[in-house]
């Protein structure tokens, strides 16, 4: 384990591996305007939902490489006003293009290739190529530091918001799969939050818990921390009843016979099992092959 202060690796070293570690993060697309009028787009994923009722999000530009102000911050200083649009994978190089350090005056709608749709409550327009965009007015400017490099957290309600007909699924949700968005990660990396990419995790419940798993199955060299929490939701145990008519079944007597002839460790075996019934969806059955000896 390699443990760092902050301090004294210097701000730039510990921002590579700050930026490597909490990640994926979404990317808020930011659409800002100057007094004169001057429209700038630009992307940070310094950004995330910290609010519902009323909708709140932040997102944070942080000091240019010159110890400068980011374009975004000083527009919004004159102007309290943003659009925030999201980032789908279609888009993310157009994305990436709108980043570069132009001069403050140089619209990178026009730059990065984008369509820009007149806002209907603030004066930023917004990405029309965005599966989402967020209609917001600033409410607060919080610097989070003096020193090279620190940032202002920019917090924003959202007045009102504009969703693609195509990224929702049969049940009115927005479907993962047809939103297809993008995260960020360090250096170069990105992440497409789409196909293998994707998978569910079953809504918590107060279940009985690790700590009721055998010892020898909470340290087992084949069960994961994800197999372990599925045991662990489950709300009941099977009753003695249940375990010893399973231990008369016939996926019991399989396992033993496997053991028996392919002279393998029946332990290893049942945790095996169990690892495939987890990974079915089938947690009551994974219990009674654990608990079946």
């Amino acid at each position: 384990m390699k443990t760092i202060i902050p301090q004294d690796l210097g701000p730039q070293a510990f921002y590579r591996l700050l930026n490597s570690s909490v990640a994926p993060r979404p990317i808020a697309f930011v659409s800002t305007i100057s007094k004169e009028g001057h429209v700038n787009l630009a992307p940070y994923s310094f950004f995330n939902i910290v609010g519902f009722n009323p909708p709140m999000l932040v997102f944070s530009p942080t000091i240019t490489r010159h110890g400068q102000k980011k374009h975004s911050l000083l527009n919004v200083e004159e102007v309290p006003e943003v659009t925030i649009n999201l980032v789908s994978y279609p888009m993310v190089e157009q994305t990436s293009l709108a980043s570069a350090e132009f001069d403050r005056h140089v619209n990178e709608f026009m730059k990065a290739g984008f369509t820009a749709v007149q806002s209907e409550r603030v004066r930023p327009p917004r990405v029309a190529e965005a599966p989402v965009a967020f209609e917001c007015l600033v409410r607060q400017l919080m610097p989070l530091g003096e020193n090279a490099g620190a940032g202002t957290m920019v917090i924003c309600e959202v007045v009102l918001a504009h969703f693609q007909d195509y990224i929702f699924g049969e049940n009115g949700q927005i479907d993962p799969h047809k939103i297809d968005l993008v995260g960020r990660l360090g250096a170069d990396w990105y992440v497409r939050a789409n196909d293998a990419a994707l998978f569910d995790v079953a809504r918590p419940q107060m279940g009985v818990g690790v700590d009721a798993l055998p010892v020898s199955v909470r340290h087992s060299n084949i069960l994961t921390g994800n197999d372990l929490g599925k045991l662990g939701s489950s709300k009941t145990l099977p009753t003695p009843d249940e375990i010893t008519a399973y231990h008369q079944s016939a996926p019991v007597f399989a396992l033993r016979d496997e053991a028996r002839y392919g002279c393998q460790y029946l332990p290893d075996l049942q945790h095996l099992r169990a690892k495939q019934l987890l990974a079915e969806g089938k947690v009551e059955e994974a219990w009674l092959v654990l608990l079946s000896y």
